[in-house]
């Protein structure tokens, strides 16, 4: 039980020092809402409330995470891509699959890296590089860089984790809700956890919930209905 103590102590340090996620499900089904809507008072009411401010947030993010800043005039160019965005709203087409942090973020990347070409281009006529220098410049700045991946990555594990808060609302058998919280403990200090195969997990859920293997499995087995549903909804939203 000690380790659990340990754990959880571990889960309030990260949960307090961890900035909430900006765009989250909610502002995915507001741009879906926005995209699908003939309602001009509706899609105004959405881009104000929702849409607008995420859309803001992840350009800043974006500009400093490729080190867009290098760009003169950055803080025209942000806000010219922001009202940019608001143009290509209802191009979005949720039917393709695609999460639309993903979409914006890569045609936000794209609309920089044009940018960082054109002013290439202009530096070049001022002061003369040969194109290797103007390659290596522009993927100095755009390549090599995981953030799209890895902001996508985190919203799935955010969600999950409070998808776990569902599952444990409407456990009914008190050994499932003690697998759920253990499961929540997991996932909120996997960094800190050394588990090499299954048995490792199983002896770790033992430890926290003080049930044996088979009331674990009983459990886990409702559980992975749960999460394959919750992974079915991720994957097609």
């Amino acid at each position: 039980m000690a380790k659990k103590a340990r754990l959880k102590k571990r889960r309030t340090r990260r949960t307090k020092g961890k900035s909430k996620p900006y765009f989250t499900r909610v502002h995915q089904d507001a741009v879906v809402t926005y995209a699908t809507s003939a309602d001009q008072k509706e899609r105004e009411y959405l881009y104000v409330t929702l849409i607008g401010p995420a859309f803001s947030e992840m350009v800043d993010k974006i500009v400093y995470t490729y080190k867009f800043t290098n760009l003169p005039n950055i803080d025209d160019l942000r806000a010219e891509c922001k009202i940019w965005l608001t143009t290509i709203l209802n191009k979005f087409d949720p039917s393709k699959g695609s999460k639309a942090f993903s979409y914006f973020s890569v045609i936000t990347k794209n609309w920089f890296i044009h940018k960082v070409k054109t002013n290439t281009i202009r530096v070049r006529r001022e002061v003369y590089f040969d194109d290797s220098t103007i390659t290596r410049e522009v993927e100095k700045l755009v390549s090599y860089n995981t953030y799209v991946q890895d902001r996508e990555k985190d919203e799935f594990w955010h969600l999950l984790q409070q998808e776990t808060d569902v599952w444990k609302d409407e456990a009914i058998k008190p050994n499932e809700k003690k697998v759920v919280e253990a499961i929540k403990i997991l996932l909120a200090e996997p960094d800190a956890i050394e588990i090499f195969n299954k048995k490792a997990i199983y002896l770790y859920l033992r430890e926290i919930t003080g049930l044996n293997t088979k009331q674990i499995v009983n459990s886990l087995n409702k559980i992975r209905v749960k999460y394959k549903n919750f992974k079915m909804d991720w994957n097609t939203s």
